[in-house]
């Protein structure tokens, strides 16, 4: 009887060391089919990656076609109003730099001479009228030699306060074009962007040939001699 207890216990416990040896088994095959999905989902990652760069690479080293590129009118615009010049630089038409600047550079002196003119004469204007012989500011404009007396004090009075206004006039409209300089530049960019996208056909001819013009009114059919007249017709394509 104890020998035949002692039996079973034996083939129990080789069973349950077979049923862990086979769990461990299974365990295992299953950690090893896990990693190898791992892998070849890395891998396939991986090789998507390498060809998202191959084609981000090759988009880098493709360059734009100038020719067949266009301007948006109201980025155009915006890089006028901030910056001028900056319009026609974005439009490419570069030739027109030295115009645009030309006119800045030129308006900008206009105002600094007829500004520094006005405020001379001005001065002189002041001093002559004040009758301080200490301020003699004017005898700068007077020719060599010249004196003011009191018999030509008006006339020199009269003469310095045109050239005031009229120094102080051209100062004025010189800050006028500065502000029209300005303006045409940005409308130059615009209008030049938004004529970029207007779209003329090659084929563009103009053809003139004699023509017969039928008058299809019911006066003239009446009479077949004037439905009718030779004429100039003129055909355009684009």
């Amino acid at each position: 009887m104890m020998f035949m207890t002692l039996c079973t216990t034996i083939a129990s416990a080789q069973e349950t060391v077979g049923n862990d040896s086979v769990m461990t088994m299974e365990k295992k095959a299953q950690a090893k089919a896990a990693q190898a999905t791992k892998d070849s989902l890395e891998r396939v990652f991986a090789r998507e990656d390498s060809i998202e760069l191959a084609n981000a690479a090759k988009k880098a080293k493709q360059k734009r076609d100038w020719s067949t590129w266009r301007p948006d009118a109201k980025r155009a615009l915006w890089l006028a109003l901030a910056i001028p010049g900056a319009g026609q630089i974005y439009n490419r038409k570069y030739w027109k730099l030295p115009i645009v600047y030309g006119g800045f550079v030129g308006c900008i002196y206009a105002i600094s001479w007829n500004n520094q003119m006005y405020h001379d004469y001005a001065q002189a204007y002041i001093d002559l009228m004040d009758d301080d012989p200490r301020t003699q500011s004017y005898n700068q404009f007077l020719h060599l030699g010249v004196t003011i007396t009191d018999a030509n004090a008006s006339t020199y009075q009269d003469l310095f306060r045109k050239r005031k206004d009229r120094y102080r006039r051209w100062r004025d409209l010189s800050v006028f074009a500065l502000v029209a300089v300005y303006a045409l530049s940005v409308i130059d960019a615009y209008v030049d962007a938004s004529l970029s996208e207007f779209d003329i056909s090659k084929d563009l001819s103009l053809r003139i040939a004699p023509t017969v013009l039928n008058d299809e009114s019911s006066f003239s059919s009446r009479n077949p001699l004037k439905s009718s007249a030779v004429g100039v017709g003129c055909s355009l394509k684009f």
